[in-house]
């Protein structure tokens, strides 16, 4: 990432790509957020640096304006190949501000697109389980593992830094019954 940044820090899709994994995998809040808005500024009108900008907003704890990001990165492109990510962010942001049954649209809608999205899996699952649906959330954490046998709650904790804000995220995950 500092390569690519040292080589062009210009590039709003650069910057864009390297907020968004410096979000998920380090967690410096202030830089990404930074670097996300400075995208935007560059190209206000690419999928990429929305898209970009949602995620890094959804790991600072800012689930209103993740939202607003995965709208707008949308509405640039409504049928993109990578909509399905910005679905499911937007569904993990509305599980934070308790729009349970909002999060279930949205993951649906994220699997319509990529089946196989472990991320969709782990919205529905928890969104399922707040709800109280919880053959939902037993047949959405199946599928998780499923994908990825080896997934528990503090393996996915220790490898996103999303897990520091996604508080309500993880309290549905262990509702829908995933292993500790």
């Amino acid at each position: 990432m500092r390569l690519a940044l040292s080589l062009d820090d210009g590039d709003p899709d650069t910057l864009a790509a390297a907020a968004q994994i410096s979000a998920l995998l380090i967690g410096d809040r202030e830089t990404e957020i930074e670097m996300a808005d400075r995208a935007i500024a560059l190209n206000p009108n690419s999928y990429r640096t929305w898209h970009g900008r949602g995620w890094v907003y959804e790991v600072a704890g800012q689930p209103e304006e993740a939202i607003r990001s995965f709208e707008r990165a949308m509405r640039m492109s409504p049928v993109g190949p990578q909509t399905f990510g910005a679905l499911t962010g937007m569904g993990f942001a509305l599980i934070e501000l308790r729009r349970f049954d909002e999060a279930i649209v949205a993951g649906k809608k994220s699997l319509r697109q990529n089946p196989s999205y472990p991320g969709a899996h782990r919205c529905l699952a928890s969104a399922f389980a707040h709800l109280g649906r919880d053959a939902e959330a037993r047949e959405a954490a199946a599928r998780i593992l499923e994908i990825d046998p080896a997934f528990t709650i503090p393996a996915w904790i220790a490898r996103s830094q999303l897990s520091k804000t996604a508080k309500l995220m993880i309290e549905g995950l262990r509702k829908a019954g995933l292993p500790e």
